[in-house]
């Protein structure tokens, strides 16, 4: 086991350990999401493991934080309006599942938006994020605990050909989340976007409903897609994060001291959940999985550029369109936050 899976697996075994509060219980915290509860395999599973042991510990025993994974809840949309009315207290929400609350999410999804992790979890953990969950408050009542990793960097796949430049999408149906600005991002390529629920995803590849998909390489490698899928293309176009959710009103009715204990979890929590997802791309569960299974390729300086020439422009237009003024103010606060943390 290397230093780092060390670190990791101490981490998780000393919160599970700290977990058994000697407190009485006053608080149920139903946290949910869509993936399996394997905290050494998934970034959301990672999240909700380390969230429960320290909410549980610190809370001396007063919240008992009860985990629903594999979308055992309902779908994304059915579980998230279960949080808005507080019968689910929590939920890591795909910036699929949020847009159809609070549309100007679509703004993070603007294509080749960061050159590095860290430039992304500055943008995230800092102003740029901090107003982006007030705003989500505002008009949704989901109180945004942080934005955590879902799994890194987007490739595309696919079971028809190699993908090297734009013109290699053409034709070709490739799946997408309901987010409107990743549907247009396929378009400008040339592709045909097909929004299809998570759930269906693999048994559409396999029966050829779609050719492809993009995501991240963890998520590729978690759902088997090698199995269905021939060719990848390591493009890195989107940084899309979880929208870690909690149900406003069960927050505001704690008591201070737990509003903390909660604040102070989810920053752990969130950390272990990027940290997870670095280490499974750097190791077999990465990128040399994929690499023995497919035939992956990685589009040169030239060829990235005529990606971003068709995407960016396609999606700045797209997000003015639809979500007009408002829409362009945050497309301009995004991209001033990507500045000043590429220049730190």
């Amino acid at each position: 086991m290397n230093r780092s899976k060390t670190i990791l697996f101490s981490l998780l075994i000393v919160f599970s350990l700290l977990g058994t509060g000697v407190g009485a219980q006053e608080y149920v915290l139903k946290l949910a999401h869509l993936n399996a509860q394997q905290p050494f395999e998934i970034p959301s599973a990672a999240i909700a493991a380390v969230f429960k042991s320290s909410v549980e510990a610190n809370s001396n025993g007063r919240i008992e934080v009860q985990i629903f994974d594999s979308g055992v809840l309902g779908k994304e949309r059915e579980t998230m309006i279960q949080v808005q009315n507080n019968i689910v207290q929590s939920y890591i929400a795909s910036t699929g599942g949020m847009s159809t609350f609070y549309p100007l999410i679509d703004v993070t999804n603007l294509p080749f938006a960061f050159s590095s992790y860290a430039v992304g979890y500055k943008v995230y953990d800092g102003d740029f994020g901090k107003d982006m969950a007030e705003d989500i408050r505002r008009k949704t009542r989901f109180k945004v605990l942080g934005f955590g990793e879902s799994g890194g960097f987007f490739a595309f796949t696919n079971s028809k050909r190699p993908i090297r430049t734009p013109a290699d999408m053409r034709g070709l149906k490739i799946r997408t989340m309901t987010v409107p600005l990743h549907q247009d991002i396929v378009r400008s390529l040339g592709g045909t976007p097909t929004a299809i629920a998570w759930a269906e995803v693999y048994t559409s590849l396999q029966t050829g409903v779609v050719d492809g998909q993009m995501n991240p390489i963890s998520i590729i490698n978690m759902a088997k897609f090698y199995e269905v899928q021939k060719y990848i293309t390591l493009t890195n176009h989107l940084y899309a994060p979880y929208v870690w959710v909690m149900s406003d009103t069960f927050y505001q009715r704690l008591p201070d001291d737990l509003k903390a204990v909660i604040d102070n979890a989810a920053q752990e929590a969130l950390l272990a959940g990027r940290g997870l997802s670095r280490l499974i791309d750097s190791t077999e569960k990465g990128l040399p999985v994929l690499q023995r299974r497919m035939d992956v390729y990685t589009p040169t300086a030239a060829q990235m550029r005529e990606f971003r020439n068709l995407t960016i422009p396609s999606a700045k237009a797209f997000i003015e369109k639809q979500l007009g003024r408002e829409g362009a103010m945050w497309v301009d606060k995004f991209l001033a936050a990507i500045e000043e943390a590429e220049r730190d």
